[in-house]
């Protein structure tokens, strides 16, 4: 009882938990330092983009930026912008633009229709056991180097699998049928924008499995077993009710993919010819904004660098309009399918 007496009574517990001496400002620190963070993001990309279009304006300014954006024809000048001015080559970035815009469609067509596949398998029918490892093999793929991808693709998978058991048999079978016959026409070359947008299809098949897995799993559960409970089978439920109700999700990984494929530069300085023409044939040579960069950049002069950043702005462009686009589409979507991912 002597005990009960002498124990001091406990404060508020608004006082236990509110902090005392340095504690009470790791609040506005944390602010502080977080605001700081996230403002530097944003000046650091507004930077980036004015100080590229300020390099590379001296072309932008010569060809017009409708000029640069429709020319067909690049020839780099020999200028060292440094002592000499004005510029003395001609340049014209459609034919990059093209090939960067069909080689990212190639991968688009072929990565989306394996990527849904491999998450409804995982999500809807791999057995529990099965789905831990095969979501860990496929983001491993993720984890590889584009080097590596350009490597495997340029001296295995193009040339000793895709050209004799699908390229060849392609151009033998489609070039004949009419409207679709000139996309397959030969010959066949190892460099082509078939042969860049399969790799790419690899590379970015794990970024859209991966989301769309997510997206599947987010879905209603209760939605899917009412509708198993009024008959509906499994595929009837995918169709009907897990993909509308994950289409915004779906539209959201594809666009993070397709923005993946624009940008890449190794294997796309590999695979796709380094070409300026502009063929019609998927099975022709090419080249696309970020290859032409790579491979260029070396041995260019101080004028042709310009050109390249003048590339480099009009990729950023394209980038950002695609990814603004995808936003919009995915927003838009989400307020029309209420989707559980948006």
């Amino acid at each position: 009882m002597a005990t009960n007496a002498t124990k001091k009574p406990l404060p508020p517990l608004r006082d236990q938990l509110r902090g005392k001496g340095f504690s009470r400002l790791a609040d506005p620190m944390f602010r502080g330092a977080v605001t700081i963070a996230g403002v530097s993001v944003l000046g650091l990309l507004g930077f980036m983009i004015v100080h590229t279009t300020a390099e590379a304006w001296p072309i932008l300014s010569h060809e017009g930026v409708f000029g640069f954006l429709s020319g067909t024809h690049w020839q780099s000048g020999q200028h060292d912008a440094a002592h000499q001015e004005g510029v003395s080559g001609t340049y014209g970035a459609l034919p990059f633009m093209y090939g960067t815009l069909i080689t990212s469609l190639i991968a688009i067509v072929i990565a989306l229709p394996l990527a849904l596949a491999s998450a409804i398998y995982i999500t809807q029918i791999a057995p529990r056991k099965v789905r831990s490892t095969l979501s860990s093999a496929i983001e491993m793929l993720a984890a590889v180097p584009s080097i590596v991808y350009g490597l495997w693709g340029l001296l295995f998978f193009i040339p000793f699998v895709m050209r004799p058991f699908f390229f060849e048999p392609m151009e033998r079978f489609l070039s004949p049928i009419p409207i679709i016959g000139p996309l397959f026409e030969g010959p066949v070359r190892l460099g082509s924008y078939m042969s860049l947008g399969v790799i790419l299809a690899i590379m970015i098949l794990p970024i859209i499995t991966a989301i769309c897995r997510e997206v599947f799993s987010a879905a209603p559960l209760d939605e899917q077993q009412a509708a198993y409970g009024l008959g509906a089978t499994r595929w009837e439920v995918i169709r009907k009710v897990l993909l509308p109700r994950s289409l915004s999700g779906i539209t959201g990984g594809t666009m993070l993919g397709l923005g993946r494929a624009l940008g890449e530069t190794m294997a796309a300085a590999m695979l796709v010819g380094a070409s300026q023409q502009m063929g019609l044939s998927l099975f022709t040579g090419g080249d696309t904004m970020a290859g032409h960069i790579a491979n260029t950049f070396a041995d260019a002069t101080q004028e042709t660098v310009t050109a390249l950043m003048a590339i480099g702005v009009a990729l950023f462009v394209f980038t950002t309009f695609i990814n603004l686009a995808a936003r919009l589409l995915v927003w838009r979507m989400g307020r029309i399918t209420g989707d559980a991912a948006v």
